[in-house]
């Protein structure tokens, strides 16, 4: 099995900010959040505050103007359709019928993309009817997401933008690749 991170490994760029930009030119009454919810990212980004300090500052935010009706189905492939081509094409070379995307994207974006691409395993951030994030698949949470699902599964290939975010994940493959915009180095 090959197990790849999808954020700026497969895809160019970070899809839930992407989707999030998307999703504000359908309902631009959020607008009003996104000077915040930037500058969470970006301290994010720096380091300065955790993932869990993140969500439990920025997410509400976002969580309270969530809307249970929009058709998350449709939105997603509207939005994948404009961004397919963000996907790298150096996956389309290495892909192989049993690889897995374990990312912290959500499953509303990633079950499309997925859908398309024909990838059968993927583990995901996940978020319950009322817009609340009930799993944020980063760090060692996606050890214990593989783990909890595959078990002992022998892991060949991983690729990855950060070995930092995704070193306990790493640490179990045969191989490990570090993707850098288009380049692409082997460190394992």
């Amino acid at each position: 099995m090959n197990v790849y991170d999808f954020d700026n490994t497969i895809y160019r760029g970070e899809s839930t900010l992407d989707f999030f930009f998307f999703y504000i030119t359908k309902h631009p009454h959020i607008l009003k959040y996104m000077p915040k919810v930037i500058d969470g990212f970006a301290k994010y980004e720096l380091g300065k505050v955790s993932i869990d300090e993140f969500m439990d500052k920025y997410a509400p935010l976002i969580q309270k103007e969530f809307n249970p009706s929009v058709n998350w189905d449709s939105l997603a492939k509207e939005f994948w359709d404009k961004h397919m081509k963000n996907i790298k094409p150096f996956y389309s070379r290495v892909r192989r019928d049993d690889d897995l995307i374990i990312t912290a994207s959500p499953e509303v974006t990633m079950n499309e993309i997925c859908r398309r691409m024909g990838i059968k395993h993927c583990l995901c951030s996940e978020i319950d009817s009322s817009g609340r994030v009930t799993h944020m698949n980063m760090r060692e949470n996606k050890v214990v997401k593989f783990k909890k699902l595959y078990g002992d599964r022998h892991i060949e290939d991983f690729y990855t933008d950060s070995i930092e975010n995704d070193k306990f994940l790493a640490d179990s493959a045969d191989r490990i690749f570090i993707v850098d915009g288009d380049k692409i180095t082997q460190i394992k």
